[in-house]
This record gives structure tokens, sequence and C-alpha cells, in this order.
């Protein structure tokens, strides 16, 4: 028995709409069919990221919202992308520069906290 892949990351939230149009219009990840009836507990979102599977859900098991954070979404230009979420009114923390990285901390409608990820060339 071996591990084949990592399935996809969950984070929890309480407002499936709004939190789904806020990955996916905010931040352009490739939202794919929900699945459970909308507005009702059980309801589970999917995006698409490179080959990565983000999922959002609203039940119990998908953990307290606000508790998340894990996610760390890569960008090609962490100063222009940061500029874009404070046109629409969206905090990122100032940049903390790691040896191989940038990275800024951004939360979602719900609290949860999730990591833009600048990598260094090389």
């Amino acid at each position: 028995m071996t591990i084949t892949h990592i399935a996809f990351v969950m984070y929890p939230v309480t407002d499936m709409e709004r939190a789904a149009s806020f990955y996916r219009e905010v931040f352009g990840l490739r939202q794919t069919p929900a699945v459970g009836e909308a507005g009702a507990a059980n309801q589970w979102v999917e995006f698409d990221s490179g080959g990565a599977t983000f999922g959002i859900g609203n039940f119990e098991e998908a953990g307290t919202p606000g508790a998340a954070q894990s996610l760390a979404l890569e960008v090609d230009d962490l100063s222009s992308f940061r500029s874009m979420l404070a046109k629409r009114g969206i905090e990122s923390s100032e940049p903390y520069e790691t040896s191989i990285c940038w990275i800024s901390a951004v939360g979602d409608p719900d609290g949860n906290r999730f990591y833009l990820n600048q990598s260094k060339a090389g």
C-alpha cells in the first residue's frame, strides 16, 4: 500500500455561496460542480488550482470555520497581487521573506487564514 497523492485540502465555512464567490472571483480558482443542495448542510465545493484540489464545506466534519490555516497559493507577483486585494478592500499581511520565498497572510470571509507565496527563482 502506498499514498499516491494528496486528494484535497479542506476549509470549513459558514456561507457556501459567499466563500465560493470569494475564492472563485477574487482568486480566480476554477470551481467544479458543488455537491449537495445550495444552502443546505453537507454542501461541498471544490476548486482546481494547477492540479491540486482545494475544497470548502459547511458540515461538521469540515471543522470549525475560522480555524483553518494550512493553504498556500503560489502567485507570480506578490506585490501586484497584494495591491489587487487592497483595491478590493481585502487585507494581507506585510510580506515575510524566507530563504526560498516571500509569504503574505490573507483571511477569507470566515476568518480562515491562508497564505500567498511567491517562490524565489532558482
